[in-house]
């Protein structure tokens, strides 16, 4: 990144600049009337730039005494107006809606703020696409939107001091995370069914490698705590990150006679509703369903899931504004938690 100088902007203007380093992409910007971003691609040669425009920037460059051949396309190269958003490698991401509306996000704030966004996917073990982004120097920043436990890409950005931030949650508090609090979310709806006299409730819980599910199933055990009611670990399916694993615990849920089946996510929740449909069931008669995460599919199902509604678009673009707010130097280092809404709905 580079600082401007307090005084480079008038320096600038009245024509007197004499030594490189006053120069910034911000000044000549103002004065053509155009973006810094437009600026740094007609320096650069990278993007669709009109010739117009980059002889009107050259010229501009020339008029005040400047190499533009040397030291601006040093200076371009320090920055490059794109941020990346690194999603999960998993199957379920190309069905979940979560992860489209905060790129949505993302790419909202970042367009309104001169910025482009680069999308790359990471994996468990292998974030190769992630750090080629990185050390061919293609963003100024990285938003994460999964945290894992052990997670190999918060490590490697920490330590090649790349600007970046989580959608999500962590123990170190040295990464600016913005999250939701899905633990309280999670214990207040299970607290809302054990209120309306609800008792066997299942959970059907996805990876627990991921940050998120831990957290939403120790809401759900905080809520059985506060009422009194013993953990029944064969009531408890964890990693259920396929039908076939989503099919088993339902089957067996089914014949424990529970009450209720809560599930981590909408895609393990739309699973558990075809089951039961093939099966026969019908909700909320003959059993009752919640998922700690909401979206359009649950909400228009017949009879509509009740379920925790997370504005995942929200999350995006507050992620993209205090990412581009580090990449600039205006922003602290804190976690942000956003607010949740609990749906209650006919399947309860």
């Amino acid at each position: 990144m580079v600082e401007q100088d307090k005084t480079s902007k008038s320096t600038f203007s009245a024509g007197r600049a004499s030594k490189v380093e006053r120069l910034t992409i911000s000044d000549i910007a103002e004065e053509l009337g155009v973006s810094k971003t437009t600026v740094s691609r007609a320096i650069s040669g990278k993007g669709r730039i009109g010739r117009e425009t980059v002889q009107r920037v050259m010229e501009c460059i020339e008029k005040h005494n400047y190499n533009p051949n040397s030291f601006l396309r040093g200076l371009a190269s320090l920055k490059t107006y794109n941020v990346g958003v690194a999603f999960p490698a998993d199957d379920n991401v190309r069905n979940t809606p979560f992860f489209q509306r905060c790129l949505l996000g993302v790419c909202e704030v970042a367009a309104a703020l001169n910025y482009d966004v680069v999308v790359t996917t990471v994996k468990e073990n292998d974030i190769n696409l992630l750090k080629r982004l990185v050390e061919n120097k293609k963003v100024d920043g990285i938003i994460l939107t999964r945290n894992l436990t052990n997670d190999m890409a918060t490590a490697y950005l920490k330590q090649r001091e790349m600007p970046f931030l989580l959608i999500g949650s962590s123990e170190d508090d040295t990464i600016v995370q913005i999250d939701n609090n899905h633990m309280e979310a999670c214990e207040k709806l299970t607290s809302l069914l054990l209120a309306d006299g609800v008792k066997r409730i299942a959970l059907i819980a996805g990876d627990l490698n991921h940050m998120v599910n831990r957290f939403r199933c120790e809401g759900y055990f905080n809520a059985l705590r506060r009422y009194g009611i013993s953990i029944e670990q064969d009531m408890i399916f964890s990693d259920c990150n396929s039908a076939v694993f989503v099919e088993q615990a339902v089957r067996y849920i089914l014949k424990r006679q529970s009450e209720c089946i809560v599930c981590t996510d909408d895609v393990i929740c739309g699973r558990v509703l075809s089951m039961l449909l093939e099966e026969g069931y019908v909700i909320p008669r003959d059993i009752k369903v919640a998922s700690f995460y909401d979206s359009i599919y649950l909400e228009t199902n017949n009879p509509p899931v009740t379920a925790i509604g997370f504005k995942a678009e929200e999350l995006g673009t507050v992620a993209g504004k205090r990412l581009i707010d580090l990449i600039e130097g205006t922003s602290s280092r804190y976690k942000t938690i956003l607010d949740y809404e609990i749906h209650l709905r006919r399947s309860t």
